[in-house]
């Protein structure tokens, strides 16, 4: 047989599979004449599909009431309960780990410290790190089927390629490689922005709407742009690197070597650097050094005057940025992230004034900007990188394949 005739079958496999999981998973319980009804596939293809997804444990049959009486019917919903996956956030430092199941239920969580910063080093402990963890947390029972790994950065999510990583000495490094072949699971490598605006868009604070940006400040400013649906990308490679937008030509130099950069001014290490500056220069203030962001906030809440305006002109900058996204992308939603969220009633006034000038009003008019569900949970953009290898197809036909072998 043809070898493209055989990857069109198998795209075509994949495509369909998902369809029908995606629909159960979405509107479940749901019989299977409205599987084929709203999918227009086959009854026959409906039947065999869900027969391969019923043998897998992914969904599970339940007796729906007539509504007329008689006999009642079967439909069918997703088992979220069988299979579980290791989910991993290397951020500075330290990493996260976490066992989830597919309903997003933590089992175990640990968070590690990490001292190698050199690329092989670190992949080395890294690897040891979520092997140790499997074994001491993970029940020999258990089903684990993925390991899933966000981090801050550039990434090739369809390669499974770190491109670059600002705190560690990851150039275009395989790490999904490294995990598969350590581990003989399928490795997800993502983003952690631009995955945690995925679990919004599945679980959280932008479910409702198929448009959104989620704007994350942390030790630097990132974005991830949901469109349809689905994480912008360009060619499988990241987009939404606002961190570095230049917002002031005569500013501080960014890490990355231009001069400017939002980050310089919106991140947690230039706010407190900024105040600590201005304490320096005899402004009063009710904070003394050493402090941190959670610091800052905390005193601009309690009415401390030089936190307040500091906050308030880093939403002001922030701000004309998000207008800035919002005349590019138009979307239903904005999102926002980060330990400074914790003065919301100080930022998002400011935040919502500066869109109201400057993005475009047909653009802007009851947007709502709210803060993201997921404040607390570094481990959740593994749990999207995993829902959505489930919905795209790709990890259901491997788990099929597993069964049946």
């Amino acid at each position: 047989m043809n070898d493209k005739l055989i990857v069109n079958v198998d795209k075509v496999k994949q495509v369909n599979t998902a369809a029908v999981y995606g629909m159960i998973d979405q509107q479940g319980p749901i019989s299977r004449v409205k599987i084929a009804e709203q999918s227009q596939l086959a009854p026959a293809s409906v039947t065999k599909i869900t027969r391969q997804l019923l043998a897998t444990g992914l969904i599970k049959e339940v007796a729906q009431q007539a509504s007329t009486g008689g006999r009642r019917a079967i439909s069918l919903m997703t088992e979220q309960a069988n299979y579980y996956f290791v989910s991993v956030r290397l951020g500075r430092g330290e990493m996260d780990i976490s066992l989830f199941d597919l309903s997003g239920i933590s089992h175990a969580h640990c968070c590690k410290t990490m001292t190698e910063t050199e690329q092989q080093a670190l992949v080395d402990d890294l690897l040891t790190q979520i092997d140790q963890f499997i074994q001491q947390q993970v029940d020999s029972s258990a089903k684990l089927i993925a390991v899933a790994l966000t981090l801050s950065g550039l990434v090739n999510p369809g390669e499974g390629i770190v491109v670059y990583t600002p705190h560690y000495q990851l150039r275009d490094c395989p790490l999904a490689k490294y995990i598969e072949q350590r581990f003989g699971l399928p490795a997800y490598i993502g983003n952690d922005t631009r995955a945690k605006a995925l679990a919004e868009h599945y679980f959280g604070a932008t479910k409702d709407c198929l448009d959104s940006i989620l704007i994350t400040v942390h030790n630097g400013t990132s974005a991830g742009i949901i469109v349809n649906g689905r994480v912008f990308m360009s060619q499988h490679r990241d987009v939404g690197e606002i961190g570095h937008i230049q917002v002031d030509p005569l500013g501080e130099k960014c890490q990355c070597g231009n001069v400017g950069c939002l980050e310089t001014i919106v991140s947690n290490n230039a706010i407190v650097k900024r105040i600590e500056k201005l304490i320096a220069q005899g402004r009063p203030c009710l904070l003394s050094t050493p402090f941190n962001i959670n610091d800052v906030c905390q005193a601009a809440n309690q009415g401390d005057t030089l936190c307040k305006q500091v906050l308030v002109q880093v939403a002001t900058v922030l701000g004309n940025s998000i207008a800035i996204c919002i005349n590019l992308f138009h979307p239903q939603k904005i999102v926002l992230g980060g330990e400074i969220m914790a003065s919301e009633a100080i930022l998002l006034p400011t935040i919502q004034q500066c869109v109201e000038h400057q993005a475009l009003s047909s653009f802007s008019e009851n947007l709502p900007i709210t803060v993201a569900h997921f404040q607390n949970s570094p481990t959740i953009g593994g749990l999207a990188l995993v829902k959505r290898a489930l919905l795209d197809g790709s990890l259901l036909l491997r788990l099929i394949s597993d069964k049946a072998e």
